[in-house]
């Protein structure tokens, strides 16, 4: 005999705390070991996140636990989704149930015939409705003789309800870590999620600074449709961000045909070295990168390592996490020097001794701001 009270006492307490896959998780054996013929037990629910339109948690009694599943764009188009129980929820925000003992036609989805022949005989999905625009679903399947009994969709009706505001509070603060790190990276992000949002929050720190952008971009604007220079701007800026990831760095800021990167450093003789390379291995790794998507344009990039200062700048009620200091606008002053010079990667003076590592002097020069004239120097890369 199943304990609602009990269940409902659960979600609220425990369940709740737990990730979404983990509630599930715990969920389903709690309802089986109940009496109820669970087979699956899945919960849904749309996403904002770049790559990703929608989440789902799923348990199944059989083989274990199924990690989160996350999908694409699209999903409204594809055959899995066009016709579905999903589908039919989503769109109705009404219940749906299908007895699977009986025969099945060409009219039930694929998803249907293919549950039945693992052995499903009933399918119940039912809406999860959150104050915000967005919400979810929660579907489940049974593999008893008789399928789900009326005091089974009585309960699982009760727990969609108690549901719904637990999934849709995970569900805001999946949305709150999605458009930080989309738009901040996922360092910066995080700080911005643990409160590091109050105007003057800044911190002095410690870091090799990557300064690229695309070379002609004016004269590129005025010989292409803008859809062609938006299309080119996004293959650099994926060229640069594969780089960048890839070596340890993150992406602060895109800034029009460009792009600031930072590689963190802790400030030991150690961690400058290994900063200062990682931002020289990006910028090289971008050039490789760049040729195997065959980037129409050509970019420069100014490497630089120094202090700088990072955290919170702007008005009352609108602020931007930047960096700010001379290191950041050395940095963007050797990476100008890229297309004048004709060279792809330009170091200065002390972000190439840093590297350890084979250079040539190009140059020196008086960077604008700057009294001292600096050396500029080149990666010896084959």
């Amino acid at each position: 005999m199943q304990d609602t009270d009990a269940h409902i006492a659960w979600i609220l307490s425990k369940g709740r705390m737990l990730g979404l896959q983990a509630l599930v998780d715990g969920l389903g054996p709690r309802l089986r070991d109940g009496g109820m013929d669970l087979m699956r037990f899945r919960l849904g629910m749309r996403t904002t996140h770049p790559l990703t339109t929608a989440l789902s948690f799923v348990w199944e009694n059989e083989g274990g636990p199924i990690v989160q599943v996350a999908a694409p764009h699209g999903l409204e188009s594809r055959s899995a989704y066009v016709g579905s129980p999903m589908e039919h929820v989503a769109t109705t925000r009404t219940p749906y149930r299908r007895n699977l003992t009986g025969p099945l036609t060409d009219t039930d989805h694929t998803i249907l015939h293919e549950l039945k022949e693992r052995g499903a005989t009933d399918y119940y999905g039912v809406p999860l409705d959150f104050v915000a625009a967005s919400s979810g679903i929660m579907m489940v399947v049974s593999d008893g003789a008789d399928g789900f009994s009326d005091d089974d969709i009585a309960l699982l009706t009760t727990l969609s309800q108690v549901l719904s505001p637990v999934a849709e509070a995970h569900g805001n603060f999946h949305l709150a870590t999605a458009i930080a790190t989309s738009y901040l990276g996922p360092n910066t992000g995080q700080r911005v999620l643990d409160g590091q949002i109050t105007r003057g929050d800044i911190e002095t720190t410690q870091a090799a600074i990557l300064f690229s952008d695309i070379r002609g971009w004016t004269a590129l604007n005025a010989a292409e449709p803008p859809e062609r220079v938006l299309e080119i701007a996004n293959g650099y800026f994926e060229v640069m961000s594969d780089a960048v990831d890839n070596n340890g760095g993150e992406i602060l800021k895109f800034m029009g045909d460009g792009i600031l990167a930072l590689f963190p450093s802790d400030g030991s003789d150690g961690g400058k070295v290994q900063a200062c390379r990682q931002a020289l291995s990006a910028a090289h790794a971008a050039l490789g990168i760049a040729r195997l998507a065959d980037l129409p344009v050509p970019f420069g990039t100014g490497i630089h390592y120094g202090e700088l200062l990072y955290g919170n700048v702007g008005a009352r009620e609108r602020i931007d996490f930047t960096v700010l200091g001379q290191s950041v606008n050395i940095a963007a002053r050797v990476e100008a020097f890229c297309g004048r010079l004709d060279e792809p990667i330009l170091l200065s003076d002390h972000a190439a001794q840093l590297t350890g590592m084979p250079t040539r002097h190009v140059t020196t020069e008086v960077l604008k701001g700057l009294d001292m004239p600096m050396p500029l120097h080149a990666p010896n890369f084959p």
